[in-house]
């Protein structure tokens, strides 16, 4: 594991860490995590899952804090200036190692993950892991329909059944609204996905691996 200083466009400077698979990277990846107001950082045991997946299948996988998040500098942005982070996050490891990249956020992450690569092309895939919908989700920035519309980049959408941030409804409904999203709904799942960690990444890094071959 490479720690890695992130600078954000409006000066700020972010923790993060890059994990190179054991072969030259083909393919780049960043992830975001949940809330920060919430307990959120780069260290779940879901992310390290899909870390370790990703970099197997030939990914060099960034992680990082959001801004204010344990050793990340600034405050919590409202969901609106981690966009910054996560564009920041992408130019970091592009820089070192090239794209195509591939971006998967979770529950507050996927909401950054989603508005980042609305605008950024650099973004050739998208997972997005408990998508906050629910009436119990703090309030988030919605993403603009408008462009939902003409996003052609594949998305996979993926919760559990029994999340009450991610209802099943509500996620199907936004699935129809992106031209090249698929969803995927995991049986008895919730939110945190206890002891099924390692089935959560392998379907991640399977979507990954399938929409950019490298």
């Amino acid at each position: 594991m490479d720690p890695v200083t992130i600078r954000t466009a409006d000066g700020l400077a972010l923790e993060g860490e890059i994990r190179a698979p054991d072969d030259a990277p083909i393919r780049t990846a960043v992830l975001c995590h949940p809330h920060p107001l919430h307990g959120g950082s780069k260290d779940h045991p879901i992310l390290w899952a899909v870390r370790a997946d990703l970099a197997h299948r030939g990914f060099a996988v960034l992680s990082f804090n959001f801004r204010g998040t344990m050793g990340s500098e600034g405050g919590y942005g409202l969901g609106v200036d981690e966009v910054l982070d996560a564009r920041a996050a992408i130019d970091t490891v592009r820089a070192r190692f090239g794209g195509p990249t591939f971006l998967f956020g979770w529950s507050f992450g996927a909401s950054v993950a989603l508005r980042e690569a609305l605008e950024d092309p650099r973004v050739g895939a998208l997972a997005l892991l408990g998508f906050p919908l629910g009436e119990t989700s703090l309030a988030l920035p919605d993403p603009p329909s408008a462009p939902l519309r003409s996003f052609l980049t594949p998305v996979l959408l993926m919760a559990g059944d029994h999340d009450p941030y991610c209802p099943v409804e509500r996620l199907l409904e936004l699935g129809g609204s992106i031209p090249n999203a698929e969803i995927e709904i995991v049986p008895g799942g919730d939110h945190y996905f206890p002891r099924r960690e390692r089935e959560v990444a392998r379907r991640i890094g399977a979507f990954a691996s399938e929409k950019l071959p490298g």
